[in-house]
Protein backbone atom coordinates (compact mmCIF):
# COMPACT_ATOMS: atom_id res chain seq x y z
CA UNK A 1 0.00 0.00 0.00
CA UNK A 2 1.28 3.53 -1.02
CA UNK A 3 0.90 6.41 1.30
CA UNK A 4 1.11 9.74 0.09
CA UNK A 5 2.44 12.80 1.91
CA UNK A 6 0.65 16.13 0.60
CA UNK A 7 3.22 18.92 0.07
CA UNK A 8 2.83 22.68 -1.17
CA UNK A 9 1.57 23.02 -4.80
CA UNK A 10 4.59 24.06 -7.15
CA UNK A 11 3.83 27.67 -7.66
CA UNK A 12 6.63 27.64 -10.37
CA UNK A 13 5.50 25.20 -13.42
CA UNK A 14 7.61 23.97 -16.14
CA UNK A 15 7.94 27.04 -18.52
CA UNK A 16 7.60 24.70 -21.69
CA UNK A 17 4.42 23.16 -22.22
CA UNK A 18 4.35 19.56 -22.35
CA UNK A 19 3.22 20.29 -26.58
CA UNK A 20 6.40 21.80 -26.59
CA UNK A 21 8.50 18.75 -25.28
CA UNK A 22 6.78 16.32 -27.85
CA UNK A 23 4.45 15.08 -24.91
CA UNK A 24 0.22 14.01 -26.19
CA UNK A 25 -2.50 12.65 -24.86
CA UNK A 26 -2.85 8.74 -25.73
CA UNK A 27 -5.98 7.38 -27.00
CA UNK A 28 -7.81 5.53 -24.40
CA UNK A 29 -7.50 2.60 -26.31
CA UNK A 30 -4.01 2.43 -26.56
CA UNK A 31 -2.58 0.03 -23.79
CA UNK A 32 -3.14 0.88 -19.97
CA UNK A 33 -0.61 0.25 -17.23
CA UNK A 34 -3.18 0.51 -14.93
CA UNK A 35 -6.43 2.40 -14.52
CA UNK A 36 -6.93 4.84 -11.16
CA UNK A 37 -10.27 4.81 -8.85
CA UNK A 38 -11.43 6.55 -6.17
CA UNK A 39 -13.43 4.52 -3.59
CA UNK A 40 -16.78 5.54 -2.59
CA UNK A 41 -17.64 6.39 0.28
CA UNK A 42 -19.68 10.34 -0.22
CA UNK A 43 -23.41 9.02 0.64
CA UNK A 44 -24.36 12.29 -0.38
CA UNK A 45 -23.79 11.34 -4.24
CA UNK A 46 -25.92 8.46 -3.60
CA UNK A 47 -28.45 9.32 -1.67
CA UNK A 48 -30.77 5.93 -0.82
CA UNK A 49 -28.64 3.96 -2.66
CA UNK A 50 -25.28 4.44 -1.52
CA UNK A 51 -24.76 0.87 0.46
CA UNK A 52 -25.02 -0.72 -3.38
CA UNK A 53 -22.44 1.54 -4.90
CA UNK A 54 -19.27 -0.30 -3.58
CA UNK A 55 -20.48 -4.08 -5.06
CA UNK A 56 -20.99 -2.08 -8.43
CA UNK A 57 -17.17 -1.22 -8.15
CA UNK A 58 -16.34 -4.71 -7.34
CA UNK A 59 -18.11 -5.59 -10.83
CA UNK A 60 -16.20 -3.00 -12.58
CA UNK A 61 -12.55 -4.20 -10.81
CA UNK A 62 -13.10 -7.66 -11.62
CA UNK A 63 -13.55 -6.85 -15.33
CA UNK A 64 -10.76 -4.29 -15.58
CA UNK A 65 -8.24 -6.16 -13.28
CA UNK A 66 -8.72 -9.12 -15.54
CA UNK A 67 -5.93 -7.29 -18.60
CA UNK A 68 -4.48 -4.53 -15.94
CA UNK A 69 -3.88 -3.44 -12.42
CA UNK A 70 -5.95 -0.87 -10.26
CA UNK A 71 -4.35 2.07 -8.33
CA UNK A 72 -7.14 3.00 -5.64
CA UNK A 73 -7.54 5.89 -3.72
CA UNK A 74 -8.47 5.33 0.08
CA UNK A 75 -8.53 7.58 2.91
CA UNK A 76 -7.74 5.47 5.42
CA UNK A 77 -7.12 1.42 6.26
CA UNK A 78 -10.78 0.76 7.18
CA UNK A 79 -11.92 1.79 3.32
CA UNK A 80 -8.99 -0.69 2.36
CA UNK A 81 -10.34 -3.46 4.83
CA UNK A 82 -14.11 -3.11 3.39
CA UNK A 83 -12.52 -2.76 -0.61
CA UNK A 84 -10.47 -5.79 0.23
CA UNK A 85 -14.18 -7.70 1.56
CA UNK A 86 -15.76 -7.13 -1.69
CA UNK A 87 -13.33 -7.76 -4.19
CA UNK A 88 -12.59 -10.60 -2.51
CA UNK A 89 -16.44 -12.15 -3.13
CA UNK A 90 -16.65 -11.11 -6.27
CA UNK A 91 -13.71 -12.84 -7.68
CA UNK A 92 -11.03 -10.25 -7.89
CA UNK A 93 -7.75 -11.07 -7.54
CA UNK A 94 -6.18 -8.82 -4.79
CA UNK A 95 -2.49 -8.82 -6.26
CA UNK A 96 -3.59 -6.82 -8.90
CA UNK A 97 -4.97 -3.54 -6.48
CA UNK A 98 -2.35 -1.36 -5.02
CA UNK A 99 -4.05 0.72 -2.64
CA UNK A 100 -3.37 4.54 -2.20
CA UNK A 101 -3.90 6.25 1.08
CA UNK A 102 -5.22 9.93 -0.38
CA UNK A 103 -8.38 11.73 1.52
CA UNK A 104 -10.49 12.93 -1.09
CA UNK A 105 -14.08 14.24 -1.68
CA UNK A 106 -15.80 11.90 -4.19
CA UNK A 107 -15.04 9.00 -6.39
CA UNK A 108 -14.92 10.85 -9.69
CA UNK A 109 -11.81 10.06 -10.91
CA UNK A 110 -12.09 10.79 -14.58
CA UNK A 111 -12.65 14.40 -13.31
CA UNK A 112 -10.05 14.77 -10.36
CA UNK A 113 -7.33 11.77 -11.64
CA UNK A 114 -4.20 11.91 -12.79
CA UNK A 115 -4.57 12.62 -17.07
CA UNK A 116 -1.32 11.32 -18.47
CA UNK A 117 0.54 12.24 -21.58
CA UNK A 118 3.45 10.58 -22.99
CA UNK A 119 6.37 11.14 -25.86
CA UNK A 120 8.02 8.53 -27.58
CA UNK A 121 12.01 8.70 -27.99
CA UNK A 122 13.26 10.39 -30.57
CA UNK A 123 15.45 8.49 -33.26
CA UNK A 124 19.22 7.76 -31.96
CA UNK A 125 17.80 9.27 -28.46
CA UNK A 126 18.88 8.12 -25.31
CA UNK A 127 15.31 7.38 -23.90
CA UNK A 128 14.76 4.20 -24.99
CA UNK A 129 11.15 3.97 -24.19
CA UNK A 130 7.91 6.43 -24.44
CA UNK A 131 8.11 8.44 -21.23
CA UNK A 132 5.28 9.33 -19.85
CA UNK A 133 3.94 12.29 -17.56
CA UNK A 134 1.29 13.55 -15.57
CA UNK A 135 -0.83 17.15 -16.45
CA UNK A 136 -2.29 18.93 -13.18
CA UNK A 137 -5.32 20.38 -14.31
CA UNK A 138 -6.47 22.26 -11.54
CA UNK A 139 -10.25 20.63 -10.78
CA UNK A 140 -12.72 22.70 -8.87
CA UNK A 141 -15.67 20.76 -8.73
CA UNK A 142 -17.29 21.64 -11.75
CA UNK A 143 -17.18 25.30 -10.67
CA UNK A 144 -20.32 23.97 -8.79
CA UNK A 145 -19.72 22.66 -5.40
CA UNK A 146 -17.60 23.44 -2.50
CA UNK A 147 -15.85 20.40 -1.33
CA UNK A 148 -13.09 20.36 -3.86
CA UNK A 149 -9.81 20.79 -2.27
CA UNK A 150 -8.43 17.53 -1.53
CA UNK A 151 -9.95 15.99 -5.02
CA UNK A 152 -7.50 18.57 -6.71
CA UNK A 153 -4.37 17.12 -5.03
CA UNK A 154 -5.17 14.01 -6.48
CA UNK A 155 -2.60 14.21 -9.44
CA UNK A 156 0.24 15.63 -7.27
CA UNK A 157 0.17 12.59 -5.30
CA UNK A 158 0.67 10.47 -8.42
CA UNK A 159 3.35 12.27 -9.94
CA UNK A 160 4.90 11.61 -6.60
CA UNK A 161 4.06 7.83 -6.13
CA UNK A 162 5.31 7.34 -10.00
CA UNK A 163 8.10 9.49 -9.94
CA UNK A 164 6.81 11.13 -12.88
CA UNK A 165 7.47 14.93 -14.04
CA UNK A 166 3.77 17.17 -13.67
CA UNK A 167 2.54 20.28 -15.66
CA UNK A 168 0.59 22.45 -13.83
CA UNK A 169 -1.90 23.62 -16.48
CA UNK A 170 -1.77 27.56 -16.71
CA UNK A 171 -2.72 30.36 -19.11
CA UNK A 172 -2.89 33.77 -19.79
CA UNK A 173 -5.91 35.65 -18.91
CA UNK A 174 -6.66 38.72 -21.29
CA UNK A 175 -7.19 42.29 -18.90
CA UNK A 176 -7.29 45.69 -19.16
CA UNK A 177 -3.73 46.40 -19.36
CA UNK A 178 -1.43 45.81 -21.17
CA UNK A 179 0.13 42.70 -19.03
CA UNK A 180 -2.04 39.46 -19.21
CA UNK A 181 -2.42 37.92 -15.91
CA UNK A 182 -1.32 33.89 -15.48
CA UNK A 183 -4.10 31.59 -13.69
CA UNK A 184 -4.58 27.83 -12.90
CA UNK A 185 -6.12 26.29 -16.19
CA UNK A 186 -9.18 23.67 -15.05
CA UNK A 187 -10.89 21.35 -17.14
CA UNK A 188 -11.41 17.78 -16.01
CA UNK A 189 -11.41 14.32 -18.15
CA UNK A 190 -14.63 14.02 -18.66
CA UNK A 191 -15.28 17.12 -20.43
CA UNK A 192 -12.94 16.04 -23.13
CA UNK A 193 -12.44 13.10 -25.90
CA UNK A 194 -9.17 12.34 -28.08
CA UNK A 195 -8.59 10.35 -30.82
CA UNK A 196 -4.75 9.97 -29.64
CA UNK A 197 -3.67 11.43 -33.05
CA UNK A 198 -4.71 15.15 -32.67
CA UNK A 199 -8.26 15.79 -32.78
CA UNK A 200 -10.14 16.55 -29.15
CA UNK A 201 -13.98 17.05 -28.76
CA UNK A 202 -15.77 18.96 -26.16
CA UNK A 203 -19.22 20.98 -26.14
CA UNK A 204 -19.60 24.85 -25.85
CA UNK A 205 -22.16 23.99 -23.08
CA UNK A 206 -19.46 22.90 -20.45
CA UNK A 207 -15.95 25.28 -21.72
CA UNK A 208 -17.54 28.26 -23.48
CA UNK A 209 -21.03 28.89 -21.95
CA UNK A 210 -20.53 32.38 -20.30
CA UNK A 211 -22.20 31.91 -17.51
CA UNK A 212 -22.99 28.65 -16.33
CA UNK A 213 -20.05 26.72 -14.13
CA UNK A 214 -17.40 28.82 -15.40
CA UNK A 215 -14.36 26.70 -14.71
CA UNK A 216 -11.98 29.58 -16.10
CA UNK A 217 -13.47 33.30 -15.86
CA UNK A 218 -12.19 35.52 -18.51
CA UNK A 219 -11.10 33.30 -20.81
CA UNK A 220 -12.39 32.62 -24.39
CA UNK A 221 -12.69 30.10 -26.81
CA UNK A 222 -9.31 31.08 -28.61
CA UNK A 223 -7.35 31.39 -25.05
CA UNK A 224 -9.03 28.09 -23.88
CA UNK A 225 -8.60 26.08 -26.94
CA UNK A 226 -4.41 27.65 -27.10
CA UNK A 227 -3.90 25.82 -23.85
CA UNK A 228 -5.39 22.71 -24.52
CA UNK A 229 -3.40 22.39 -27.49
CA UNK A 230 -0.26 22.95 -25.27
CA UNK A 231 -1.06 20.48 -22.43
CA UNK A 232 -2.29 18.03 -24.26
CA UNK A 233 -0.68 18.04 -27.60
CA UNK A 234 -4.12 18.16 -29.92
CA UNK A 235 -3.92 20.19 -33.48
CA UNK A 236 -7.27 19.85 -34.07
CA UNK A 237 -10.15 21.07 -30.96
CA UNK A 238 -14.03 20.72 -32.43
CA UNK A 239 -17.17 21.80 -30.21
CA UNK A 240 -20.11 20.40 -30.30
CA UNK A 241 -23.45 21.72 -28.65
CA UNK A 242 -24.89 20.09 -25.68
CA UNK A 243 -25.04 17.00 -23.46
CA UNK A 244 -27.80 15.35 -21.94
CA UNK A 245 -30.50 16.57 -19.19
CA UNK A 246 -29.73 15.34 -15.96
CA UNK A 247 -25.99 16.16 -16.67
CA UNK A 248 -24.70 18.37 -13.89
CA UNK A 249 -21.37 18.68 -14.91
CA UNK A 250 -23.23 21.18 -17.59
CA UNK A 251 -21.95 19.30 -20.36
CA UNK A 252 -19.54 16.53 -20.62
CA UNK A 253 -18.60 14.89 -23.69
CA UNK A 254 -18.24 11.57 -22.19
CA UNK A 255 -22.17 11.38 -22.40
CA UNK A 256 -22.40 12.05 -25.88
CA UNK A 257 -19.31 11.71 -28.71
CA UNK A 258 -16.30 9.25 -27.81
CA UNK A 259 -13.81 7.79 -30.46
CA UNK A 260 -13.48 4.04 -30.78
CA UNK A 261 -10.87 4.31 -32.76
CA UNK A 262 -8.59 7.03 -34.90
CA UNK A 263 -11.51 7.48 -37.50
CA UNK A 264 -14.44 6.39 -35.85
CA UNK A 265 -16.72 7.92 -33.18
CA UNK A 266 -20.09 7.14 -31.89
CA UNK A 267 -22.71 10.22 -31.23
CA UNK A 268 -26.11 9.23 -29.53
CA UNK A 269 -29.16 10.06 -31.09
CA UNK A 270 -32.71 10.59 -29.23
CA UNK A 271 -35.30 9.22 -32.00
CA UNK A 272 -38.34 10.27 -29.64
CA UNK A 273 -39.17 13.81 -30.89
CA UNK A 274 -40.91 14.28 -27.79
CA UNK A 275 -38.27 13.62 -25.16
CA UNK A 276 -36.37 16.40 -24.07
CA UNK A 277 -33.41 15.30 -24.82
CA UNK A 278 -34.34 15.11 -28.63
CA UNK A 279 -33.31 18.79 -29.82
CA UNK A 280 -30.27 19.37 -27.91
CA UNK A 281 -28.57 15.77 -30.01
CA UNK A 282 -30.00 16.82 -32.97
CA UNK A 283 -28.02 19.94 -33.00
CA UNK A 284 -24.84 17.81 -32.24
CA UNK A 285 -25.62 15.54 -35.37
CA UNK A 286 -26.13 18.85 -37.51
CA UNK A 287 -22.94 19.69 -36.75
CA UNK A 288 -20.74 16.34 -36.78
CA UNK A 289 -20.85 16.90 -40.40
CA UNK A 290 -18.38 19.46 -39.86
CA UNK A 291 -15.63 17.46 -38.03
CA UNK A 292 -12.59 16.90 -40.03
CA UNK A 293 -9.62 14.83 -38.29
CA UNK A 294 -5.69 16.56 -37.86
CA UNK A 295 -5.38 15.23 -41.39
CA UNK A 296 -8.50 16.66 -42.93
CA UNK A 297 -10.35 13.47 -43.78
CA UNK A 298 -13.95 13.11 -42.15
CA UNK A 299 -14.82 10.79 -39.85
CA UNK A 300 -17.13 7.82 -39.49
CA UNK A 301 -19.90 8.60 -37.25
CA UNK A 302 -21.82 5.73 -35.58
CA UNK A 303 -25.58 6.72 -34.31
CA UNK A 304 -25.67 4.75 -30.45
CA UNK A 305 -29.00 5.04 -29.34
CA UNK A 306 -30.29 6.64 -25.80
CA UNK A 307 -31.73 4.51 -23.16
CA UNK A 308 -35.72 5.55 -22.17
CA UNK A 309 -35.48 8.67 -19.71
CA UNK A 310 -34.29 7.39 -16.24
CA UNK A 311 -35.60 9.14 -12.91
CA UNK A 312 -34.90 8.56 -9.31
CA UNK A 313 -37.14 10.48 -6.84
CA UNK A 314 -38.32 12.62 -9.58
CA UNK A 315 -35.29 13.46 -11.57
CA UNK A 316 -33.68 12.82 -14.63
CA UNK A 317 -30.57 11.32 -14.41
CA UNK A 318 -27.74 11.37 -17.20
CA UNK A 319 -27.92 7.82 -18.39
CA UNK A 320 -26.27 7.23 -22.02
CA UNK A 321 -24.27 3.91 -23.24
CA UNK A 322 -21.41 6.54 -24.66
CA UNK A 323 -20.04 6.71 -21.14
CA UNK A 324 -18.19 3.58 -21.44
CA UNK A 325 -14.44 2.79 -20.52
CA UNK A 326 -12.26 1.11 -22.61
CA UNK A 327 -9.40 -1.07 -20.67
CA UNK A 328 -7.50 -3.48 -21.72
CA UNK A 329 -9.16 -6.53 -21.26
CA UNK A 330 -12.55 -5.26 -22.09
CA UNK A 331 -14.84 -2.63 -22.79
CA UNK A 332 -17.05 -2.00 -19.98
CA UNK A 333 -20.60 -0.48 -21.44
CA UNK A 334 -23.23 1.06 -18.73
CA UNK A 335 -26.81 -0.70 -18.84
CA UNK A 336 -30.11 0.36 -17.59
CA UNK A 337 -32.57 -2.24 -17.83
CA UNK A 338 -33.81 -1.03 -20.91
CA UNK A 339 -34.63 -2.32 -24.20
CA UNK A 340 -31.75 -0.76 -26.08
CA UNK A 341 -29.19 -1.69 -23.74
CA UNK A 342 -28.99 -5.07 -26.15
CA UNK A 343 -28.78 -2.48 -29.17
CA UNK A 344 -26.06 -0.32 -27.62
CA UNK A 345 -23.76 -3.41 -27.17
CA UNK A 346 -24.35 -4.79 -30.49
CA UNK A 347 -23.02 -1.81 -31.82
CA UNK A 348 -20.26 -1.28 -30.01
CA UNK A 349 -19.37 -5.01 -30.05
CA UNK A 350 -19.32 -4.72 -34.12
CA UNK A 351 -16.89 -1.50 -32.98
CA UNK A 352 -14.30 -3.12 -30.76
CA UNK A 353 -13.00 -6.17 -32.38
CA UNK A 354 -10.25 -6.72 -30.45
CA UNK A 355 -11.58 -7.22 -26.77
CA UNK A 356 -15.22 -8.09 -25.45
CA UNK A 357 -17.76 -5.19 -25.02
CA UNK A 358 -19.47 -6.28 -21.48
CA UNK A 359 -22.50 -4.36 -20.02
CA UNK A 360 -22.44 -3.63 -15.89
CA UNK A 361 -25.64 -2.68 -14.36
CA UNK A 362 -25.74 1.18 -13.97
CA UNK A 363 -29.10 2.03 -12.89
CA UNK A 364 -27.84 2.73 -9.42
CA UNK A 365 -24.93 4.22 -10.49
CA UNK A 366 -26.13 6.98 -12.34
CA UNK A 367 -27.99 8.06 -9.86
CA UNK A 368 -24.59 9.78 -8.55
CA UNK A 369 -25.03 11.77 -12.00
CA UNK A 370 -21.93 9.98 -13.71
CA UNK A 371 -21.62 6.00 -14.62
CA UNK A 372 -18.41 4.17 -15.60
CA UNK A 373 -16.30 6.02 -17.23
CA UNK A 374 -16.72 9.05 -14.60
CA UNK A 375 -14.99 6.75 -12.22
CA UNK A 376 -11.67 5.77 -14.58
CA UNK A 377 -8.83 7.25 -15.36
CA UNK A 378 -6.50 5.21 -17.48
CA UNK A 379 -2.85 5.20 -16.85
CA UNK A 380 -0.95 4.66 -20.32
CA UNK A 381 1.63 1.62 -20.62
Amino acid sequence: MLRAQFMPTNKNPVPAPPADLGYAMPAEWEPHAATWLGWPHNASDWPGKFGLIPWVYGEMVRKISAGENIRLLIRHNKDKQFARHVFKHVGVDLRKIQFVIHPTNRGWTRDTGPIFVRRDPAPKASRPKPETAIVHFHFNGWAKYDNWRKDTKVPETAARLLGKKLFHAQCSVPTQNSKPKTQNFVIEGGGIELNGRGTLISTEECYLDPNIQVRNPGLGQKEIETTLKNYLGVKNIFWLAKGPKGDDTHGHIDDICRFVNAKTLVLVREKNSKDENYRPLAENWDRIGDLRLEDGSKPEVVALPMPNPLYFDGVRLPASYANFYICNAAVIVPTFNDPNDRVALSILGELFRDRPVVGIHAVDLVWGFGSLHCLTQQQPA
